[in-house]
């Protein structure tokens, strides 16, 4: 059963453009690791994390740092959720999201599904 669906698209070059301004938001936004990828990936990663927000019913108090997109060994994008994100899932009854990641003509978008 679909518990939830969510989806966002990002402008990358404002996107880029936002993180230059804003010294911290890359702390903020990503895990260290994530940090490392080149814009465009980040762009897609944080549509992946507004994703997430909308498909959990877009609680308030949702950090950051508790999901990160992962490359699988296939080479497929999956979600890594703890802390407050996997705690909010918990409470909705979702046991696996699904998310989709892409990036062409300056814009990212993710789409998260919530299975219960």
């Amino acid at each position: 059963m679909i518990v939830g669906v969510g989806i966002d698209v990002v402008d990358i070059e404002r996107f880029g453009a936002t993180l230059e301004r804003t010294p911290g938001l890359r702390d903020r936004l990503f895990t260290p690791e994530e940090r490392e990828l080149p814009l465009n990936s980040l762009a897609a990663r944080f549509a992946a994390k507004e994703a997430i927000a909308k498909a959990l019913g877009a609680p308030v108090g949702l950090q950051w740092h508790d999901a990160t997109v992962r490359r699988g060994e296939d080479g497929r994008p999956h979600l890594q959720v703890t802390g407050t994100v996997e705690a909010r899932a918990e409470a909705l009854g979702v046991h696996a999201m699904h998310v989709s990641l892409s990036h062409d003509a300056g814009i990212a978008s993710a789409v998260v599904v919530a299975e219960g």
